[in-house]
């Protein structure tokens, strides 16, 4: 008995309140205790959760509770309304925290300005940063302890709230309002019993933080959501020789639209009426527009610049290319690496060891016989200075420029573990047809015995070949504009085709099938078919009157990059191994022309996949560029899969990597991409890192001001962003 297979659906959530690691640790830890959850990924940089789930045992709603029960909002994706980037209510209380902060922080630095009673002034102007402007930090800290857990904003709230408080408990119990005091950038330096410039200049410096983490996350994503506005909202459609707008959502495989200049072509369709120039650049990274005429594709999102185009619709919604360009893109945002889930591990734990060691600093200060308020300093420092909200960016950040900018290019990184097998990878495996070369045949060359008119030869063999479906004849027939026509038409199985065409009954077929039929080639024409034969391509004999007039000779043509292509795959270190199920002649003209040196050919679509770990088995870490069907099992064995998006949707479902343009440069720019933001991960990580392992214990041993530890905190969560956000500079070749 066959086991069961247990359904399993998934769902993207945006969440609302993520701060740092340790939120994304919290999130996932409560979507993953849900019965029947399979799989949950929360990102901090995107603010969305992927879950996968079996929906005979968890809901929808039951995620989203959970979620709130952590302290945190959630919205199905599908639900949520677009976020909009006006002016974000964080940035009020950052301005009365900054206006009042002021003032303290004068008041506490400069002694000739502490005039009697001047502390319950700074306490005054205080209160409402530590209460209001840092109410966000504490309402965080709070649904964290009511769940039993803690967060960056933990740290943070505990850090003002215990400044704070104990100023305000001094200006109660002592006469600390008129102590003179001033300022150290040491914790340990300062003199006086008050820290109300601690609550509030932090408060400032964090809500400042903050909002310019926040616009630069924004930033971040500029580029995915640029591909999410690419379609339009509406669509012309024809009906009855009339015009009418319609919402794209309405629209159906088969409609007629009219696309005109200026205009974003809402779906994928096919040119039916119409010439113009279409401007590709935010699906494929082509600065150069692209004609098109009757009977060629344009892509959803596309923008038309000149003519009118009428269009019959091909792919809509969810099928169409912009809308999966920006679902490939949305799911490899939330795949983590490696790194990132060690990183969050870590943050799961690190914040409660934080609160112990804020414990045993305070404590170990009043050993030494620190006063109480001299013992708050370092231990407040150590709390503001520990947040671990760099941590949580480090991987996110990148990962989400990497991957928007990558689509901005035409390439679509499928996650984290792309990025990692990408820059791991030493040899690539290419694929010959459509990959090396364009996929179809086209006329290479014509032979004519002596005294033929090669224009003839040419026109009545079109004439035959005109609705063949085989590609040598298709490639025959679109060589001639304007075919001549025929009649008596009779396909010829396994050899070819006849039909009458200018008053003469010609036989276009395979030179060996001809003659067994008596029709041989001249010694001339045996000549040309062998150095035809050497370069690989495909011969066709044209005869009438009982006599082979002429051979024609077709190719799959060399892609014009592929050549610029290779060379870009060595200079990355990579070795180029054509793979192909031609014959090793056909296979070492293509590899020769485009400087390969390693063949592997005479390769079975069924061997392919063994072939591939025929070469992981030599030490080799195997990247396989493909676009057919049969490419679909090497890529799915490569240790990174490459499919050419114009190619099988099999093969793009089974590779960790999409190229949208056709052109093989794309994939020595997917290794660069590849490689350049996972240096930016290792330089992210080993800063944020880093930043705790240096300034943790100069904060607990009183080397930090607690008001130099919030401004240290939130600079390193933007820096670990700024250096995030270099890669969109990332240039294609």
């Amino acid at each position: 008995m066959s086991p069961t297979l247990t359904p399993t659906e998934h769902v993207d959530l945006a969440l609302d309140g993520l701060h740092c690691a340790s939120c994304v640790s919290r999130a996932e830890g409560a979507l993953a205790a849900v019965p029947g959850v399979d799989a949950a990924s929360v990102n901090l940089a995107t603010e969305r959760a992927a879950v996968d789930f079996d929906p005979a045992v968890a809901t929808v709603p039951q995620l989203v509770r959970a979620i709130a029960e952590a302290g945190y909002a959630a919205t199905p994706l599908a639900d949520a309304a677009p976020r909009t980037h006006g002016r974000d209510p964080l940035i009020n209380r950052m301005l009365v925290a900054v206006v009042l902060s002021l003032p303290v922080l004068a008041l506490s630095m400069i002694p000739a300005l502490q005039f009697h009673g001047w502390g319950w002034v700074a306490g005054i102007l205080t209160t409402p940063v530590a209460l209001w402007s840092a109410w966000p930090f504490h309402r965080s800290a709070y649904l964290a302890l009511r769940h039993r857990s803690a967060s960056m904003d933990t740290l943070i709230s505990l850090g003002v709230l215990t400044a704070y408080s104990s100023s305000v408990a001094a200006l109660l119990l002592t006469d600390a309002a008129s102590m003179p005091m001033h300022l150290s950038l040491t914790a340990r330096g300062s003199t006086g019993a008050l820290t109300f410039e601690v609550a509030a200049v932090v408060t400032a410096l964090l809500l400042a933080g903050r909002v310019l983490e926040l616009r630069a996350r924004r930033r971040a994503g500029d580029a995915v959501r640029a591909l999410a506005e690419l379609s339009s909202p509406n669509a012309t459609l024809v009906r009855a020789d009339d015009e009418i707008v319609v919402p794209v959502a309405s629209l159906v495989v088969g409609d007629e639209i009219i696309v005109r200049p200026g205009e974003r072509v809402p779906v994928d369709a096919i040119v039916i009426a119409g010439t113009s120039s279409i401007d590709r650049s935010l699906l494929t990274g082509e600065s150069v527009p692209v004609d098109v005429d009757p009977g060629d594709e344009v892509a959803g999102g596309a923008l038309n610049t000149t003519g009118v185009l009428t269009l019959r619709t091909e792919r809509v919604g969810a099928d169409s290319t912009a809308a999966r360009i920006t679902r490939l893109v949305e799911q490899a945002q939330t795949e983590k690496a490696g790194a990132q889930r060690l990183a969050d591990r870590i943050a799961g734990v690190f914040v409660p060891i934080v609160l112990v060691l804020a414990v045993v600093t305070f404590l170990g200060w009043l050993l030494t016989g620190a006063s109480i308020a001299e013992a708050l300093a370092p231990a407040v420092a150590l709390l503001i200075v520990a947040c671990p909200c760099a941590l949580g960016l480090a991987v996110p950040a990148a990962l989400l420029v990497a991957t928007g900018r990558g689509a901005q290019l035409g390439i679509l990184l499928r996650g984290a573990p792309s990025l990692e097998r990408a820059e791991k990878v030493s040899a690539i495996v290419l694929d010959k047809t459509g990959t090396v070369t364009e996929g179809r045949m086209a006329l290479a060359a014509v032979h004519v015995l002596a005294g033929e008119d090669p224009k003839r030869v040419l026109a009545l063999a079109a004439a035959v070949e005109v609705g063949s479906e085989h590609p040598v004849g298709r490639a025959i027939a679109q060589a001639v504009d304007a075919p001549l026509p025929a009649r008596d038409f009779a396909a010829r199985p396994g050899v070819g085709a006849e039909a009458v065409v200018d008053g003469v009954r010609v036989i276009v077929g395979r030179p060996d099938r001809l003659r067994a039929e008596g029709l041989t080639l001249a010694p001339d024409l045996i000549a040309a078919a062998v150095a035809e034969a050497e370069q690989g391509r495909a011969i066709a004999a044209v005869a009438w009157d009982g006599t082979i007039r002429g051979i024609l000779s077709t190719s799959d043509q060399i892609r014009p990059t592929s050549a610029q292509a290779v060379q870009e795959l060595r200079a990355l270190g990579l070795e180029p191994i054509l793979l192909t199920g031609d014959g090793a002649a056909a296979a070492a003209v293509v590899a020769a022309k485009v400087g390969i040196t390693r063949v592997i050919s005479d390769v079975l679509p069924e061997d392919k996949a063994n072939e591939v770990t025929r070469l992981q088995a030599e030490g080799l870490a195997v990247a396989v560029v493909g676009d057919g069907l049969n490419d679909a099992p090497a890529l799915a064995r490569a240790d990174l899969g490459i499919a050419m998006g114009t190619g099988a949707d099999a093969a793009i479902a089974a590779a960790d990597v999409t190229l949208v343009r056709p052109d093989l440069r794309s994939a020595a720019d997917a290794v660069r991409l590849a490689r350049q933001t996972m240096r930016t991960i290792r330089g992210n990580l080993f800063w944020a890192f880093a930043y705790n392992v240096v300034l943790l214990p100069l904060a607990a041993l009183g080397f930090l001001n607690p008001i130099l530890s919030g401004l240290a905190m939130a600079c390193s969560s933007l820096f670990v962003l700024g250096n995030s956000l270099r890669l969109r500079r990332f240039r294609a070749s």
